[in-house]
């Protein structure tokens, strides 16, 4: 006969309690269940596994070699059950991803901070990755996901979609449109534009309110990041376009953050490699995140039925 978890946790409960009576009360049990039990596995094994002197169940001889191998089990399960409490801290686990620039500022900081909520003895190893990076970190193994704007073809990677993003139009608090309530593409063409080269995938997000209305339009001045183009609008050197993730912890004394009256909705990713599992530890930044971008679109009201 084989014993049960159950049949080794009653017995054990006997051999700690002394009493039947005290084995159901640290087991949260009814006595009875506890008699029937052990009963069962005497009669079963054809052994007498406890007897009783001066009131309390003390092992019998012939069990004593059993009631060993119950203490290693016992210990054992104490050892799992450790290491679970210390999977479900994180503890000794590294997570490792990246991020494009304009959801890694302020998007990620957020749900890492959720995160480490889940896991406080989590270790964190976070990248920001241009767009031809990001292949090869997860390629590489350097990384579980990447989060991205945009979704590349590749046949060993899958893109998830994450959350929709927004555009809005930034400028110097000292700039004409900044005390406008909204503004339209024909409108910001008008004034010098800083921004992002359009033949960049990221900038090519920013490009498409212009490109789907036919507006011709110049970019005075290029920059490689959302963050640089918001430094750059600061000092009054022209206005911007950029998505809503990349502005959202800008203070409104520093920038104005303009609606546009325009539909710039588009699709945010989440990057990995085909023949790998995520971890639960990815997934739950995943959800995170996901849940971090969605909440801070809601607070943002949709403005392309806005009238100019």
């Amino acid at each position: 006969m084989s014993l049960t978890l159950r049949q080794i946790e009653v017995i054990r409960a006997i051999m700690v309690a002394g009493t039947i009576a005290g084995a159901a009360r640290l087991m949260n049990v009814a006595q009875p269940g506890v008699s029937r039990t052990v009963k069962h596995i005497e009669a079963s094994l054809g052994i007498k596994l406890f007897v009783k002197k001066g009131g309390r169940y003390v092992p019998t001889t012939e069990a004593r070699d059993v009631f060993v191998q119950i203490e290693e089990v016992h210990r054992k399960i104490d050892q799992l059950q450790f290491s679970i409490a210390q999977l479900e801290r994180g503890r000794d686990v590294e997570l490792s991803l990246g991020s494009v620039p304009s959801i890694a500022n302020v998007m990620v900081p957020r749900a890492v901070a959720r995160l480490f909520r889940h896991y406080p003895q989590i270790k964190l190893n976070f990248e920001i990755l241009k767009i031809e990076e990001a292949i090869d970190y997860l390629l590489l193994g350097k990384g579980e996901v990447v989060v991205m704007s945009y979704r590349l073809d590749h046949p060993s990677l899958v893109f998830e979609p994450l959350a929709h993003g927004r555009l809005v139009c930034i400028a110097s608090s000292a700039h004409p449109v900044a005390a406008l309530k909204s503004i339209s593409a024909r409108e910001i063409i008008r004034h010098p534009l800083i921004g992002i080269d359009p033949k960049d995938p990221y900038g090519a997000i920013m490009a498409d309110i212009f490109a789907r209305q036919g507006l011709n339009y110049e970019i005075a001045i290029r920059a490689r990041f959302g963050t640089t183009v918001c430094r750059l609008v600061e000092h009054n050197l022209g206005i911007a376009v950029l998505d809503a993730f990349t502005v959202a912890d800008i203070a409104d004394d520093r920038l104005a953050i303009i609606p546009i009256e325009e539909e710039t909705t588009f699709q945010t990713y989440v990057a990995y490699r085909a023949d790998a599992a995520l971890s639960s530890y990815a997934e739950r930044f995943v959800r995170l995140l996901r849940g971090v971008m969605e909440d801070h679109m809601l607070t943002q009201t949709p403005t392309h039925n806005i009238s100019a």
